[in-house]
């Protein structure tokens, strides 16, 4: 049978990313977690963990991790029943993009709060490599744009962020006077949210263009269209966030949106857009909390994003 304290030591571990934050987050000190985890795979007889280069689960470790979400999730659909389990507290760890978590998550999971007691350890990740997090055991669901899911998960479409080719007004006539043709996008700048993000180059796949291209590198979604309308290069900016405003500290839609409405932005290519699927990925035994977040999130995710195209 495992000992889930030296379980909790390891998941404490990977979600602190290291030894000591792990120790000050369970109140230990930082031998007794080290200790923990060796007794662990002692026991095991394999390791659970990779000191170096980075550390990181091993492929052992990745499956006692999937266990212990699910244990968690599980238990805690135990607690209005027996209270002495704990305090009652519901956490979910989740893996999903920055621009739905910029745009339309707030809103969508807001709702949900309203009748769900749960706090969220959210992990922002490119919505082509998120899934890596469920792979790893790292996280109990995730919103990615691949439909299938991991061993041991369930996939359900939600709809499509739809992304358009923005810029400021000054720097489409510094660099597109003469229209969005190849040679100038060859030349001009162009602002990605970091490694994994293709869909510059979807964008520039249509036109011709094939890498390399000078671009600037912004791993933030209200940093990446601060950059645009300061006029220091062009992006796929979601549709979204480029129609909505902030007013009275909550978002709000009109139509068009402000940026596009006001001329602080302008679409490079009328009419052209990428629309990006999303999914929601989860656990198959994520206890009752997990299947709800999926039943509101499928009920209501017409509202939020674009629908997918039928079969």
């Amino acid at each position: 049978m495992l000992d889930y304290k030296l379980l909790d030591a390891l998941v404490a571990v990977t979600d602190q990313g290291g030894f000591e934050r792990a120790a000050r987050h369970l109140g230990l000190t930082q031998s007794a977690i080290s200790q923990r985890i060796k007794l662990l795979e002692a026991r095991l007889g394999q390791p659970v963990l990779v000191r170096s280069p980075r550390l990181a689960p091993t492929p052992l470790g990745r499956k006692l991790l999937n266990h212990a979400q699910q244990v968690r999730l599980l238990e805690s659909d135990l607690l209005d029943e027996i209270p002495a389990l704990g305090s009652g507290e519901q956490r979910l760890r989740l893996a999903i993009n920055a621009d739905s978590l910029a745009t339309w998550w707030p809103e969508a999971i807001g709702r949900f709060c309203e009748e769900h007691p749960v706090l969220f350890d959210l992990v922002v990740e490119d919505q082509e490599v998120a899934l890596k997090r469920m792979r790893d055991g790292d996280v109990a669901g995730c919103i990615c744009d691949s439909p299938t899911p991991v061993q041991g998960a369930r996939s359900y479409p939600l709809g499509s962020m739809r992304y358009r080719a923005l810029a400021s007004p000054t720097f489409v006539a510094r660099h597109f006077a003469d229209g969005v043709t190849p040679e100038a996008l060859r030349r001009a700048p162009a602002i990605v949210f970091g490694p994994d993000d293709r869909l510059q180059h979807r964008y520039l796949a249509q036109h011709g263009v094939e890498p390399p291209f000078p671009h600037h590198l912004c791993p933030s979604s209200e940093g990446f269209i601060g950059l645009a309308l300061a006029g220091l290069g062009y992006g796929m900016v979601p549709e979204r966030q480029a129609e909505r405003e902030l007013s009275e500290g909550r978002l709000q839609e009109i139509d068009p949106g402000p940026y596009l409405a006001d001329g602080r932005l302008v679409d490079l290519s009328p009419g052209f857009v990428i629309d990006v699927p999303l999914y929601w990925h989860h656990w198959r035994q994520g206890g009752r909390l997990l299947d709800a977040l999926t039943d509101h999130l499928l009920r209501l995710g017409d509202a939020w994003l674009t629908p997918l195209p039928t079969a």
